[in-house]
């Protein structure tokens, strides 16, 4: 009789984290594993918009900050 309460706990656990990671996928897993989609409607959307105009507080567009300037002399 215990052996049968732990298989069905067992199955339950095994059931609910399924559940779970089917619920997720299209959700979270997918977005990051194939971003060309969000991408591509990102562009479309954003495609008359120019980002100094809504910048607020005439801050400058973001730039990496880790970029090197290159030397002059080159």
């Amino acid at each position: 009789m215990a052996y049968y309460r732990r298989w069905r706990y067992a199955a339950f656990l095994g059931g609910f984290v399924g559940l779970l990671g089917l619920t997720l996928y299209p959700i979270a897993i997918s977005p990051m594993i194939d971003p060309s989609e969000y991408k591509k409607i990102q562009k479309e959307t954003r495609k008359n918009i120019r980002q100094e105009d809504i910048q607020p507080g005439n801050m400058k567009v973001w730039s990496d900050p880790f970029d090197r300037k290159k030397p002059q002399n080159e």
